[in-house]
């Protein structure tokens, strides 16, 4: 190479940033002393992170690294990985939302979690500190939604207050969560491998001690069996039992006692003593129970963490299921040209090709071409659908039929699938209020375990001091509360994961509790109880054509959602004028003026109230809707939209399940009382405003009625608030999906029928297990006190009641889809 090439070469390298790779602006002259020599940075956050570098002794990592890296995160070494960097904006911009213009959310990931106080201690700890609005965690998930105000705090500041109790958070994303839970199980393997190992070598000793008769063992051949037994307790001690040690020391300099706290100090305190007892060749030892406890102890929370793993896979899965491409058609309809982009850079209306065996990227319309499409992963239909040019396909699919072209309707997080991961995260990020209470219980629990612990101690050592120590460690071993915390976080997150796979997505964490408990339920009719899909059968006109009638009310109705106002669109001429002044009356109708007419479409009231009702008023009919104007009712449009095939299946169950089905509509009264008494459903009401639905359930909820709410539409939204628990219909308005608790993803009755088995099922397992775990604790407590619970004992009962929890909560995952008059009842 010449001499001048290579002046030009070093002349381009020095305009690189030296600490991320990028090119140095001109005009910017910002430096770091690094390895002896000023290094050129190419703003002032690298300058920032560089210097943190530097002063925290880490510039070896400059000499080190191979490559720039891709990514800011990528630039830091991991003790600096969670700081300062994480306040540049355009390292929030993955993970950090602006819900006001002082405030920002961000979404991690904790690592370090082990038990639901590890939650607790997180959500206390961080809402104190200054700036702090909300923090929520999911247990089965490890993610947390934490929201700040930037006039008084930063990112950096909430991630350095969660490392300073021993924990770790970084920014979420699928990648690095599947990561992140590789290297928590695999971590916990390890540790459990080791323990294992140990407790069969020790128990190899130990046994022959247990059953030698007296003189048959010298005192030599014991010393060496303690001794042998001792240095292979060790790595157990300071490896696999690590986390406990951690998270009691986490706890004890947070000022709160936790699950773990008993169980350190009776692991440490058999160690000490045991070791003593070798070293001086006086008294008993308990090595063999450290180490069994302590596998016992890691296996079950193993156990714990792949159940919990498992349930939380359905969400994950939807959050990759778009693909990061797309097949962008450069120049449709006249050529099939492509260019590989982004999703994200996806535009509405731009055309997309999406070939056999690819997932849609987007939300859209099918422009060229009929396919299969398998929506099972949102849905929980396992048999692909038939689409044809026209219909609507949703980003998350798959196509399994043939190559398609789709017009793009939404993109990000305007997608239907953004909507569903939103509203399942805002369930995992909500507390149940059984789940709260168990967590309190706990806490006082563990207290008291360590008060009778002490009580117990002071007795013994009265009594007989050689007990002290093998009664007081059975005592903290046997009622670790670890059965009674993961009692109903298990079988919740395993009852929602399992409901979402079906098509009955959870959007509250209170949602399965109080489904399971509800007494009566309010069912709407357009939407929810039919098909939706109206169909216009008749239209009765005064001094209006036909033709001109359906042009004015579609004009009128346009932009409406209301599936009425659909029917009328699409039996409407293609030439409908616009409207102006457009006034929604929910519940009653519209109003809009079009083409200098003031006119209203909707209720016979509702119309009529723009002029006195006339002499020729057409007679009232079942699914009817008006247009009226200054002058008087001008038109009669009656609909007929047939009642869903699995309609009766649902009014069954709710009667099996011992519930009370109710039927309220904004229809009139003939088209109610038909399908009420088709039904079989006994208490019915028509013609009912949204307000009258909300006044109706706010009456039953008075009479200590606990009211679950089943609606469809941008109407049902007050009376779905108002219910105690709601359920919307996939298909309705995005306001109704909004107030749900739930939403009916499959738009089949059958799928909410059976998921109403599902809650009372999941509400029996979470009672079985918390009289469980509370009968396991007043049973074993009062015989660990008195003597007659050895260590080893009471690590077996203590780590099978864990396991026991935890497999009773996995039977919720067990297929079992079956006639919702038998399932109702389990």
């Amino acid at each position: 190479m010449s001499s001048g090439l290579i002046a030009v070469a070093a002349d381009a390298a020095d305009q690189l940033c030296y600490h991320c790779g990028l090119p140095v602006p001109s005009g910017v002259n910002l430096s770091v002393q690094i390895g002896g020599a000023a290094r050129v940075m190419c703003c002032a956050g690298c300058e920032a992170v560089a210097g943190a570098i530097v002063a925290a002794g880490l510039d070896g990592y400059y000499e080190k690294r191979d490559r720039f890296p891709d990514s800011p995160r990528e630039a830091l070494p991991d003790v600096v990985q969670d700081l300062g960097v994480f306040d540049r904006p355009e390292v929030q911009a993955g993970f950090v939302t602006a819900p006001s213009e002082h405030e920002r959310e961000a979404s991690l990931i904790l690592e370090g979690i082990t038990c639901p106080a590890c939650i607790w201690l997180n959500e206390t700890h961080v809402a104190k500190q200054p700036g702090v609005t909300a923090i929520n965690i999911n247990y089965t998930t490890r993610r947390a939604r934490v929201r700040w105000d930037t006039r008084s705090t930063n990112l950096s500041a909430i991630l350095a207050a969660i490392h300073a109790i021993g924990y770790r958070a970084f920014p979420y994303n699928p990648q690095s969560l599947e990561a992140a839970q590789k290297r928590e199980a695999r971590n916990l393997l390890t540790r459990l491998a080791i323990a294992g190992l140990g407790m069969m070598q020790v128990m190899m000793y130990a046994v022959p001690t247990y059953f030698a008769e007296d003189g048959t063992m010298t005192r030599d051949i014991e010393d060496l069996m303690r001794w042998a037994s001792l240095l292979l307790t060790v790595p157990v001690m300071l490896y696999s039992a690590m986390p406990f040690y951690r998270s009691a020391l986490r706890d004890m300099f947070a000022r709160r006692v936790g699950m773990d706290v008993p169980v350190a100090l009776a692991i440490i305190a058999a160690f000490i003593a045991s070791a003593w007892a070798t070293w001086t060749g006086e008294g008993e030892v308990y090595f063999d129970s450290v180490v069994m406890f302590v596998f016992l102890l890691l296996g079950a929370r193993y156990l714990e963490l792949r159940a919990r793993q498992k349930a939380a896979a359905h969400l994950e899965a939807l959050s990759r299921a778009v693909p990061a491409t797309a097949n962008r058609l450069l120049n449709f309809p006249l050529c099939l040209n492509t260019e590989t982009v982004t999703a994200g850079s996806l535009g509405v209306h731009d055309q997309v090709l999406v070939r056999p065996g690819e997932t849609f990227p987007v939300d859209g319309r099918i422009e060229q071409g009929d396919t299969d499409v398998d929506e099972s992963l949102l849905s929980g239909e396992s048999r692909p659908l038939a689409k044809k040019e026209g219909d609507r396909v949703v980003g998350g699919s798959v196509n399994r039929g043939h190559p398609v072209v789709v017009q793009v309707e939404r993109v990000g997080e305007h997608t239907t699938l953004s909507a569903i991961v939103r509203l399942m995260e805002r369930a995992a990020h909500s507390r149940p209020r059984l789940q709260e209470i168990t967590d309190r219980v706990a806490v006082h629990f563990v207290t008291a375990v360590l008060a009778i612990a002490l009580a117990t101690a002071l007795f013994w050592y009265l009594r007989d001091a050689q007990q002290v120590l093998p009664i007081v460690v059975a005592v903290l071993i046997v009622t670790c509360p670890c059965a009674l915390s993961m009692a109903t976080p298990m079988a919740l997150a395993v009852a929602t994961s399992r409901a979402a796979k079906h098509g009955l997505l959870v959007t509250r964490g209170h949602a399965i509790e109080t489904l399971a408990r509800a007494s009566h339920f309010v069912l709407d009719k357009t939407g929810t109880l039919t098909e939706g899909r109206p169909v216009l059968r008749n239209v009765t006109v005064t001094a209006l054509s036909r033709q001109e009638a359906l042009r004015l009310a579609a004009a009128v109705e346009r932009g409406s959602e209301h599936p009425l106002a659909r029917a009328i669109s699409e039996a409407a001429p293609a030439s409908v004028p616009p409207a102006e002044s457009v006034r929604n009356f929910p519940g009653r109708g519209i109003e809009a003026l079009v083409e200098g007419r003031r006119l209203r479409v909707g209720n016979i009231d509702f119309a009529c109230e723009l002029s006195p009702r006339n002499s020729q008023e057409p007679p009232q009919g079942a699914g009817t809707v008006w247009l009226a104007d200054e002058n008087g009712l001008l038109a009669a449009f009656e609909f007929h939209d047939a009642l869903r095939a699995d309609a009766v299946r649902l009014v069954q169950a709710i009667r099996a399940s011992g519930g009370q089905p109710i039927l309220l509509s904004g229809d009139n009264q003939t088209i109610v009382q038909h399908a009420a008494e088709t039904l079989g459903i006994r208490e019915w009401r028509a013609e009912m405003s949204p307000e009258d639905k909300r006044d109706y359930v706010e009456r039953l909820q008075s009479q200590g009625a606990v009211v679950a709410m089943i609606g469809d539409g941008v109407n049902d939204a007050p009376v779905l608030a108002q219910a105690q628990v709601s359920v919307a219909m996939m298909s309705g308005a995005a306001l109704a999906q909004g107030a749900a608790d739930m939403v009916l993803l499959s738009g089949r009755l059958t799928d909410l029928a059976e998921g109403i088995a599902y809650t009372r099922r999941t509400l029996s397992i979470v009672r079985q297990n918390l009289a469980w775990a509370i009968a396991y604790n007043v049973t074993a407590l009062p015989l660990a006190v008195a003597g007659y619970v050895t260590p080893w004992f009471a690590g077996i009962g203590m780590a099978g009641s864990s396991m026991l929890v935890v497999l009773n909560a996995m039977r919720l995952a067990r297929e079992r889809r079956t006639h919702p008059l038998i399932a109702v009842g389990d």
